[in-house]
């Protein structure tokens, strides 16, 4: 089954509009984030939250750094170029257009900025943040027939500000969950996580566990599966000056929420959304995630245009343009096979 130009759009989109559903409530503890899910999601006014003196639809630096992978890779003809995208990254920093910055990737950005090459600039461990994997989505469709390349993309695209292999991992499992729904008009769960398995385990043992502990998790409620992912491979050193409940941004935990809220509803963009966010911490990151995997699975039809027609960069990089370049993408990945 080959991927439709509706999955290429249904991934950009999704990602950015689960971004922009989670942003107002990034940071919040759970009951604010299950009052927001209520009030705002599954019964909305007429006026829409934003954040702060963003309007709704504005949405974070992981979208606006997928957005640029996209970008990267049509400009050049439909290749990766490591370099090319790090200085986009740099780029974006230096203009001060980047929104809710992470703080791995902005001194992965500094470094750029100093003169480091790609290859030099990323965050050594323990960090371990998430930023990597918040943007991999577009790799899965750049290289949904080759996981070898796909494997290589996610992980140098990551290593440009993250350098620890649950880093790597978490990149390689999103962009490898994007690539496996482009490509199956039906999602068994015992079969989705075998597959990813494979992309995960010669990276990092630690993912690797939960996602093999995942399909357990998936007869849970919400409730008590956030919280045996939340703390899952927490190592001393990391997250421990943090409040986030449940999820925080340690790319272990957030990537593992992120497919299970997509394995939970796999035939409902939004409810996939629900999930990701109510249960609070790092939302916007969880909701870009799995917005990305489930727009990827369903297709553009099947995420709320109302909403979508909202999105905006600061007053650019809206709707229109990121439908441009989804479907931009689309064509140069398919000419590959004519």
């Amino acid at each position: 089954m080959k991927p439709s130009l509706s999955q290429f759009q249904g991934c950009l989109i999704g990602q950015c509009l689960g971004d922009a559903l989670g942003f107002p409530v990034e940071g919040y503890g759970p009951e604010s984030c299950s009052t927001y899910v209520e009030e705002n999601i599954r019964h909305p006014s007429d006026k829409i939250l934003g954040r702060a003196h963003y309007p709704f639809g504005q949405y974070t630096d992981d979208s606006q750094l997928a957005r640029d992978l996209i970008r990267s890779y049509n400009e050049n003809d439909g290749q990766f170029r490591p370099e090319d995208y790090a200085r986009r990254i740099a780029t974006i920093f230096e203009e001060n257009r980047i929104v809710g910055r992470g703080l791995a990737t902005h001194q992965a950005a500094e470094n750029l900025i100093a003169g480091a090459s790609w290859e030099e600039s990323g965050i050594p461990p323990p960090s371990a943040g998430n930023g990597s994997a918040m943007r991999a989505a577009p790799v899965g469709m750049f290289f949904f027939d080759n996981p070898k390349l796909l494997t290589k993309c996610a992980i140098d695209q990551g290593r440009i500000t993250h350098t620890d292999p649950r880093c790597h991992a978490g990149a390689v499992a999103i962009a490898g969950a994007v690539a496996l729904v482009l490509c199956e008009d039906e999602i068994i769960p015992s079969n989705f996580l075998t597959a990813l398995i494979d992309y995960v385990r010669p990276i990092d043992p630690t993912l690797t566990q939960g996602l093999e502990k995942l399909h357990i998790w998936l007869d849970w409620d919400y409730k008590e599966a956030v919280k045996v992912v939340g703390p899952f491979g927490r190592k001393a050193g990391y997250d421990e000056s943090y409040s986030w409940r449940y999820i925080s941004p340690y790319v272990i935990s957030s990537v593992l929420w992120s497919i299970y809220a997509f394995l939970k509803t796999p035939e409902s963009y939004m409810e996939a959304i629900i999930t990701s966010i109510i249960i609070g911490g790092d939302v916007d990151t969880t909701a870009a995630m799995t917005g990305a995997i489930s727009g990827a699975f369903l297709g553009i039809k099947e995420i709320p245009q109302e909403w979508a027609s909202l999105l905006t960069d600061q007053n650019s990089w809206g709707y229109e343009e990121l439908m441009e370049i989804a479907t931009s993408c689309y064509n140069i990945k398919m000419s590959e096979n004519r």
